[in-house]
């Protein structure tokens, strides 16, 4: 199930119509509660003073003594009970002797047998005004009764103008308050709305410096809130000076960092620079040394191996940062054809002649795909990936080398069923100078450098160098646009 998310503007319009609403019902319910009282009240008066008049000045039941000529309803000679009155007598069993129910026209009825029934089953309080249902077209009834010698007057009003008042009222009330809701709802949207904008706007800015990419490189963050939305007399005038602020800081944080990483860089790039001359005087007394034949004693013999080796090594190791401080530093490459097609099938058959104790496999869908970068620079990815593989496995691996396309991108993948990496490694496989010792075995002259300048040269292409591993498969994933 979706759960909607609602916003701030929601929210307010929403609450704030729902406290006008409940405002209104509890209005609207205690008039209409209140009107019923009093109409109740009233008419139970009424009641009471029609037992009154059916039991006259003295008690005696036969009506009350009235002038001549009075006529409660404006006509002489008619009858002087009111429209909708009722008056029954009851006997000592109480069987009804007689009933009489005032119609509107003026007119006399007396009850059905069913509304006698009715009568004769209920259990009256003297004086005490109850409600009760005749049916039929007598519909409800404020009914009270008052026991006279052997006999039991009852006299009773209609409840039919009350609830038809109560119900009138009712409607009304709803039709109201339904128009009432529907216009502060809109009311409240539109100034909330209007009253929000400013809120908006940071947010909007907000969001744009949050998409700008913050990780790396030289960044210029020139989104600001406005000044008309940094009063500090309002919430969100404060808010919008504290991102202000806040984006000054971080401008000048990555100014800062980007200044460090140049120097860094420059430095970096200097003395490999510096040092390929020097390593390259040892390792070549070295080798002359070791070439003359002389006479050496075992230990001696053994310091040159080492120095030649070592030496080699830290050049290889300052050719790979000088590389990088290259790379970072934006330094353009060769844009020509190349035959990943041929690079797959040559460096699979390069690291088959280098470790035969793993199994090689190759899986090329396509004969000739090709994209557009620096040769040299892409047979270097690979090499590594696949030397990656031989290294980190044990003999008997099987390593396979694929080779297909999307719509876009050529996909390079190189997997093999090994011991898989160590999650806790796997995150920062490609920074510099990461190891997965914890995962797999590694050979004493590897640097940490070959992942990082693999992923450092794909991305110079405009691709991406990915990787995925579990326990018996890990898998890399080269894209490069087609």
């Amino acid at each position: 199930m979706i759960r909607l998310r609602w916003t701030l503007r929601r929210k307010l319009v929403v609450s704030t119509a729902a406290l006008v609403a409940a405002g209104l019902i509890a209005t609207s319910v205690t008039t209409v509660l209140a009107l019923r009282s009093f109409v109740y009240d009233r008419l139970d008066a009424q009641v009471l003073e029609g037992l009154d008049l059916a039991l006259g000045p003295d008690g005696d039941i036969g009506g009350p003594q009235l002038p001549e000529g009075f006529d409660p309803n404006g006509d002489d000679g008619g009858p002087a009970h009111r429209v909708g009155s009722l008056q029954i007598t009851l006997d000592d069993d109480g069987h009804v002797i007689s009933s009489s129910y005032t119609a509107t026209d003026g007119t006399e009825v007396e009850l059905s047998g069913a509304q006698r029934a009715v009568i004769e089953s209920l259990d009256l309080a003297t004086r005490t005004p109850t409600s009760v249902d005749l049916r039929g077209e007598l519909g409800p009834f404020r009914v009270a009764a008052q026991p006279e010698d052997e006999e039991t007057v009852i006299a009773g009003a209609s409840l039919a103008d009350a609830a038809a008042t109560l119900r009138a009222l009712t409607v009304i009330l709803v039709v109201v308050a339904g128009l009432t809701i529907l216009i502060v709802a809109a009311a409240l949207s539109i100034v909330v709305r209007r009253n929000l904008r400013p809120l908006d706007r940071v947010a909007t800015v907000a969001q744009r410096v949050a998409g700008q990419p913050l990780s790396r490189g030289d960044v210029d963050i020139v989104d600001r809130v406005r000044s008309d939305d940094t009063d500090a007399n309002t919430e969100v005038g404060r808010v919008g000076s504290s991102l202000n602020t806040l984006l000054g800081h971080i401008q000048d944080a990555l100014a800062a960092r980007q200044h460090s990483e140049d120097q860094l860089r420059r430095f970096i790039a200097d003395a490999s620079h510096e040092l390929r001359t020097p390593l390259a005087s040892i390792r070549g007394y070295a080798q002359l040394s070791l070439g003359e034949g002389g006479s050496m004693t075992p230990t001696q013999e053994r310091s040159f191996d080492r120095i030649a080796a070592e030496s080699e090594r830290m050049s290889s190791l300052v050719d790979d940062l000088l590389l990088l401080a290259r790379l970072d530093s934006g330094q353009t490459l060769r844009h020509d054809p190349v035959s990943l097609t041929l690079l797959v099938i040559d460096a699979t058959s390069d690291a088959h002649a280098a470790d035969d104790s793993h199994e090689w496999r190759l899986d090329v869908t396509e004969e000739q795909v090709e994209v557009v970068g620096d040769e040299n620079r892409i047979r270097q990815v690979i090499a590594n990936l696949l030397r990656n593989a031989r290294v980190h496995t044990p003999p008997g691996t099987v390593v396979t080398t694929s080779l297909t396309t999307t719509d876009t991108h050529a996909v390079v993948e190189v997997a093999d069923n090994g011991p898989g990496i160590d999650p806790s490694v796997q995150d920062r496989l490609f920074e510099r100078f990461a190891r997965g010792d914890h995962s797999r075995n590694r050979d004493a002259g590897s640097t940490g450098l070959g992942l990082s300048i693999a992923h450092a040269v794909i991305t110079a292409h405009g691709g991406s160098l990915t990787v995925r591993s579990e326990p018996g498969e890990t898998v890399f994933t080269v894209l490069l646009p087609l």
